[in-house]
């Protein structure tokens, strides 16, 4: 799956606004929501990050745009190194990163360093019916791992397999994606409720 190394390989090898794009919004809270492999890279983690950042958390992707083979723009979390999105983990108090995996069973893998967020996190998403596991090798528990690099040194990472995407949109391709189903509100219902009790016990942003 990892095209590249570092954002500086990725810049030798794609053209901005053909291959990729990259978008951000500063919220308010010093929670940032990113999706690191975004667009066609792992297929609806855009969507998810940027509803759950509505309105007040900071929003950031890298979208991949190519017809196919998107893939090749995935640079791995401990190595991900794109300037905006390394200023945006500089300044949040606590990054939430979503990211897509294989497997058709509709669950989603918690990880990252922060072990009480991803019991809240858990709870929230089991009220509402979703299903949540430890991944066996995606766990999010390296310092440099994108999620831990906000300042309070732990953060959440977020694998959605393939079946609980897709059960999220119409479809999985980028037409598809401009229709969430109403599985995709209750997901993201759900997981705003525990960002928006975290807000209230971070540092003032």
């Amino acid at each position: 799956m990892n095209g590249y190394r570092s954002f500086q390989q990725l810049m030798g090898h794609e053209t901005p606004e053909v291959g990729y794009r990259i978008q951000w919004r500063w919220g308010q809270t010093g929670i940032a929501v990113m999706a690191p492999h975004g667009g066609g890279i792992e297929p609806g983690t855009s969507e998810v990050a940027k509803a759950v950042a509505e309105p007040l958390h900071s929003f950031y992707h890298l979208d991949g745009l190519k017809r196919k083979g998107n893939g090749r723009l995935h640079i791995t979390s401990t190595l991900f190194d794109e300037p905006v999105a390394l200023e945006m983990a500089r300044r949040s108090w606590k990054l939430v990163t979503v990211h897509g995996c294989e497997g058709t069973r509709p669950v989603v893998y918690l990880g990252g360093l922060d072990l009480e967020l991803q019991t809240r996190v858990a709870s929230a998403l089991a009220g509402c019916g979703f299903s949540t596991a430890t991944h066996p090798f995606f766990r999010g528990d390296q310092k440099n791992n994108l999620c831990n690099r906000g300042s309070s040194g732990t953060g959440l990472q977020l694998e959605l397999s393939q079946g609980l995407r897709a059960s999220l949109f119409e479809r999985l391709n980028r037409s598809g994606r401009k229709h969430p189903t109403p599985v995709f509100y209750r997901f993201v219902a759900a997981l705003k409720a525990v960002l928006d009790s975290l807000k209230r016990e971070g540092p003032t942003p």
